[in-house]
């Protein structure tokens, strides 16, 4: 599948500029999937990491895959799988722009698809920067290091637009009035698609183990250490495809994950209550604390249960059996238009499959 002759319903594209989606392989490539209507007609493809999210979405989309690296390894010690990690992205990351010469590139962030942003621009690709969901205070490191050669910036939460008054700001936040569907008694627990993170794990376990859950309990542990003892009751999965996690979560009643922004809008989408435990920047479980940022945000709305601490998660769950449950969703249907309006205006401006700038 070639980002140049096909599009997402498997049609020629219609004329216009070639697009290039960028973002790492977890909330953030999920932002761009609900940009569909968007991209979908046009020619396009995805540069990610290989998770399971990224190897899901390749089954049915022209997708790129580039090495993970973040600056914040550094922070735990893991300075020379960053610098390896770093050096293969940059040479691959060349050689995807150099073979695809997108027009556009379109990234939510982060670290991973750097390369990629910055050696289209240079490549003469216009650049859509839009700072991820996962921010509402300050901007992140990656919006802040590629914001100086990006054309245009888009932030989604009001907070970041005071720090750049002339970034074009969308808040795609919805808390809907339509009732959760049945649920199952059945309790999804997740880390994540990218990060191990042993502590949601043990405690979840425990739990189950003491008789505070009585769902049944399937457990995604990513990469991380298996464990030695699983109660019974509980389902043991390393990772899943994102298909097969809309699956799950129409049935569960509960969801336990981590503090990122695709696990709880999923969730949240699917009517199920919901607690987030952050990872934590202290403990080492993630390069800073932006999922603690993301969980407050969500629970200051309403939205979910949070908890920092492994003690408070049982507590939090039994808050949760006592509420009607909540459904949220993203509206990006402001964001789409306008990302159409910019797109439609670079048509003109290129001729015979060529760039004209």
């Amino acid at each position: 599948m070639n980002a140049t002759t096909t599009s997402a319903g498997g049609r020629p594209p219609r004329p216009g500029p070639r697009i290039c989606l960028a973002a790492s392989g977890g909330g953030h490539l999920r932002q761009l999937l609900d940009l569909e209507p968007v991209w979908g007609d046009r020619a396009y493809l995805f540069v990610t990491e290989d998770t399971a999210l990224g190897r899901s979405l390749a089954r049915d989309h022209p997708v790129r895959f580039v090495a993970h690296y973040a600056l914040g390894q550094a922070r735990v010690g893991r300075t020379l799988a960053m610098l390896r990690g770093a050096i293969v992205n940059f040479a691959q990351s060349l050689a995807i722009v150099w073979r695809e010469r997108p027009d556009i590139v379109i990234s939510t962030g982060a670290g991973a698809v750097f390369w990629v942003a910055l050696w289209a621009r240079l490549l003469g690709a216009r650049f859509i920067l839009i700072d991820s969901f996962a921010r509402f205070d300050a901007p992140s490191k990656f919006a802040r290091i590629a914001r100086p050669f990006a054309h245009h910036v888009v932030v989604q939460s009001a907070k970041l637009k005071t720090h750049w008054p002339d970034a074009v700001l969308f808040d795609p936040m919805r808390v809907l009035d339509t009732p959760a569907p049945a649920k199952q008694p059945l309790l999804f627990a997740t880390v994540g698609a990218t990060l191990p993170f042993p502590r949601l794990v043990d405690t979840v376990l425990a739990l189950k183990a003491s008789g505070r859950l009585p769902e049944r309990v399937v457990l995604q542990i990513g990469d991380g250490p298996r464990p030695a003892v699983v109660p019974d009751g509980v389902e043991l999965v390393e990772s899943l495809d994102f298909g097969a996690v809309q699956a799950l979560l129409r049935d569960a009643a509960f969801v336990v994950c981590h503090g990122g922004t695709g696990s709880l809008i999923t969730a949240l989408r699917a009517g199920c209550r919901t607690v987030a435990m952050p990872r934590r920047a202290v403990l080492k479980e993630h390069y800073d604390d932006h999922q603690e940022e993301i969980t407050a945000a969500f629970a200051a709305r309403g939205l979910i249960e949070s908890v920092l601490d492994t003690d408070d998660l049982g507590a939090a769950i039994d808050r949760l059996r006592a509420r009607p449950p909540v459904v949220a969703t993203t509206d990006s249907s402001g964001l789409i238009g306008w990302l159409n309006g910019v797109i439609d205006g670079m048509t003109g401006r290129l001729s015979g499959g060529r760039r004209t700038r």
